[in-house]
């Protein structure tokens, strides 16, 4: 990393992370392909997928260290984080050896299609439609995702649509994997408050899906595509909590550059915020286990809801440190934009992924047991 991570790399350092994903595209594309000319894309993939194989202790310190290091956010998180393994375990040999090299090699970049406009934490309410063409077997998709994060940047995405007529809840789905340059994908920016736009709309309209290119069998969907969430909780939420740290270190160094470290209210909450950061780690080492086949253990249930509550909290202690200076925008002033950024994109961390109560739901139903939620 420090031979490496310079030059015309060196802008990256500490960019790309939540909220700032759309920083440097084109550099961090390049980046992944630096990375996998020394093999350190994939280190957690068995050798015959292009991977090292690194034990989960090896592939706990790759993660640390390259956050430690600066390392931007990676523009290939979602295929080798997420898509990789998720095929590695479920799809067809023939998916392997087409779709894993280019996530290996740095050269194609996926997006998830899963949120729509009225199934965002709800998953199982997608009304995307997937319907079978009788004469080539390819898979004609119709509807709408929304949140999909850098669809703009990516060749492929995959998708979870309805493939049952009159189907509903997690019954009669699909998991399917589109190419997005094609007649019938629209792809449109969604502008956020940071005046960012990693987000985007993604519209179906006759799409196509290759009948090859369907993970499991139709009506298995939902299945997979909770073992891809599996794998969202993985290894590397290390590397994310990294990222935290640096953010926190941040805040910190604000603190002390205008004399607020000196109000005690406030050393108090960076003092909790240093220790939840710590138990987040923890936690997260506990959680580790399960990664071949992305099966859930209890611990992992309150993964999602604790970090989000943490980092927005950081959040509104940044604005707490910056007072009345984080009202206003000054243009030659990195850390404050950086910080005025974080505040103002961690309002979102308790609503994406899963909300709250979504969140709360599943640690209730999953995790203790407690009858389910009554729904109508």
């Amino acid at each position: 990393m420090q031979a490496n991570l310079s030059g015309d790399f060196l802008p990256l350092r500490h960019r790309g992370g939540p909220g700032d994903e759309d920083a440097f595209p084109h550099q961090r594309k390049a980046w992944e392909q630096t990375l996998a000319e020394g093999r350190w894309t994939c280190v957690g993939w068995p050798q015959q997928h292009g991977g090292r194989g690194l034990s989960l202790a090896q592939q706990v310190i790759y993660h640390e260290e390259y956050a430690r290091a600066g390392g931007p956010g990676r523009m290939g998180h979602i295929g080798e984080g997420l898509i990789g393994p998720t095929l590695i375990a479920y799809g067809t040999e023939d998916q392997k050896q087409r779709l894993l090299p280019g996530i290996q090699n740095g050269s194609v970049f996926w997006c998830q299609g899963y949120s729509e406009p009225n199934a965002g934490s709800d998953l199982a309410n997608v009304q995307t439609r997937a319907v079978q063409d009788p004469e080539t077997g390819d898979w004609i998709v119709t509807g709408q995702k929304v949140w999909t994060s850098l669809a703009h940047e990516s060749e492929w995405i995959f998708v979870l649509a309805r493939c049952e007529a009159g189907s509903r809840g997690n019954r009669g789905l699909i998991f399917l994997l589109m190419p997005l340059d094609q007649p019938g994908v629209d792809i449109r920016p969604i502008r956020q408050i940071s005046g960012s736009a990693e987000f985007n709309e993604v519209f179906f309209d006759g799409a196509r899906a290759a009948a090859r290119d369907v993970v499991g069998a139709p009506g298995e969907g939902w299945k997979i595509a909770m073992a891809l969430l599996g794998f969202e909780r993985g290894l590397s939420t290390l590397g994310q909590q990294m990222h935290f740290r640096h953010e926190l270190e941040m805040v910190i160094a604000a603190a002390g550059d205008n004399g607020s470290l000196q109000q005690p209210a406030l050393r108090r909450r960076i003092a909790q915020a240093w220790a939840g950061l710590r138990t987040m780690r923890y936690n997260a080492l506990r959680m580790l286990s399960g990664d071949s086949d992305g099966q859930l253990r209890r611990e992992t249930l309150i993964y999602k809801y604790y970090w989000s509550n943490w980092h927005r909290a950081l959040g509104e202690l940044a604005m707490d440190v910056l007072g009345a200076e984080g009202n206003l925008v000054v243009a030659d002033d990195g850390r404050r934009s950086r910080l005025q950024g974080l505040f103002m994109f961690t309002r979102s961390d308790t609503i994406y992924a899963g909300t709250n109560e979504i969140q709360l739901n599943i640690i209730a139903e999953r995790g203790l047991g407690m009858p389910k939620e009554a729904r109508g």
